[in-house]
């Protein structure tokens, strides 16, 4: 900000008739007539401020310039905050700026972008968000990054540091599903699996056996795979062709790799095309990594169409790797390590639901006991 002349003026070196040359601050301040009038402050001599930096902390405690910075901080449009988080704060993941850079373009800034900073308040946001027809969990989305840009401008000192007004927003069944995910049975997990060809096949079967991301499986590299250790390293994504670091730190983990499972890995080596980068799944045509999106519309989703179940995709396999673990009796603190989650209410929470076979085993339990009482002892 201390750069732009236009709003706080500029720092000068004056030479005089007798003794050092001295510092000066200018500032042109506009008239009512529209006329502009020059203002000067003295700030020292240039042996007291050598630098810019030194005169302009000199310059901070005088009034005008306070009166200016906050004239220029009410003026400050919320388009100006979103480009400057792009510019030097959004995250450098692939995935993740681009899903925050849809939900600028698309929502954020065609209604906040020439608005003053200081006049995007709670309940503009929250009636702006009650209006929209958007998904409630779309709406959560645009709110968490409408707050971490308020933070941002706390941070910058363009609004005084304090409660995030962000904070104040409420969006009702923001964290809510609105399609209960698909759970398959092991029957509908093979009858899917015998209409894909390879190496979409051997994809979902990584998929359904490790609970892998899609991301996660189109970035294997057979050194990711110990076979005599029978081990398998996740390391890390690929989104839209772009090789990433994994989700989290807690997604880059070593997973057990059973030795039948090891053994299709093995067949499919055999087959596999040769890439540069030793790729377990390398396009034929390119050598580089498949797209998700691709797979999924034109095999997956027909796949589960066909035998009616519906409109599966790549992470109805990662759902039903945690249903099938909750069948066999895991733990849920092993689940937790296996699914690689950060949290074990990740695990509980967001998949969470067990297979109806397991939960009517686990309900008749407890229903034999609520409704047989125990043998008594013969006296």
């Amino acid at each position: 900000m201390r750069q732009n002349n236009d709003h706080f003026g500029w720092i000068e070196r004056q030479e005089r008739r007798e003794g050092p040359s001295v510092v000066v601050w200018r500032y042109r301040q506009k008239q009512t007539d529209g006329s502009h009038k020059k203002l000067t402050a003295l700030l020292g001599t240039v042996e007291q401020f050598k630098t810019d930096a030194a005169a302009w902390r000199e310059a901070e405690p005088n009034p005008l310039y306070a009166s200016l910075e906050a004239g220029f901080k009410e003026q400050v449009r919320f388009g100006a905050l979103c480009n400057r988080y792009i510019e030097h704060s959004i995250p450098s993941r692939h995935s993740t700026r681009k899903s925050y850079m849809t939900i600028l373009n698309k929502h954020i800034l065609p209604r906040w972008q020439y608005t003053p900073l200081a006049e995007v308040r709670p309940m503009f946001v929250l009636d702006w968000l009650d209006h929209s027809p958007l998904a409630s969990k779309t709406k959560g989305k645009i709110k968490a990054l409408m707050h971490r840009l308020f933070e941002k401008a706390m941070l910058w000192e363009l609004i005084p540091v304090g409660r995030n007004p962000m904070a104040l927003v409420e969006i009702k069944g923001a964290s809510r599903r609105r399609k209960k995910p698909i759970i398959l049975t092991v029957e509908q997990y093979f009858a899917v699996l015998g209409l894909l060809p390879e190496p979409y096949r051997t994809m979902v079967v990584v998929a359904q056996c490790l609970g892998l991301r899609v991301s996660e499986i189109l970035a294997l590299q057979w050194p990711d795979i110990n076979f005599g250790e029978l081990t398998m390293r996740v390391t890390r994504g690929v989104v839209d062709g772009v090789v990433d670091e994994v989700k989290t730190e807690y997604s880059e983990d070593d997973l057990p790799l059973d030795p039948d499972l090891a053994i299709v890995l093995l067949n499919w080596k055999e087959r596999c095309p040769e890439s540069d980068s030793g790729w377990m799944f390398p396009s034929p045509i390119t050598g580089r990594c498949y797209h998700a999106s691709p797979i999924q519309q034109d095999y997956i989703r027909p796949a589960g169409r066909k035998l009616g179940l519906g409109d599966i995709g790549w992470h109805t396999f990662r759902h039903t790797y945690r249903s099938w673990l909750d069948s066999v009796g895991t733990s849920m603190g092993v689940q937790q390590k296996l699914m690689r989650h950060a949290q074990i209410a990740t695990t509980m929470n967001v998949y969470g639901d067990a297979m109806m076979d397991s939960k009517r085993a686990a309900n008749s339990k407890v229903v034999q006991m609520a409704l047989r009482p125990p043998l008594q002892e013969a006296k």
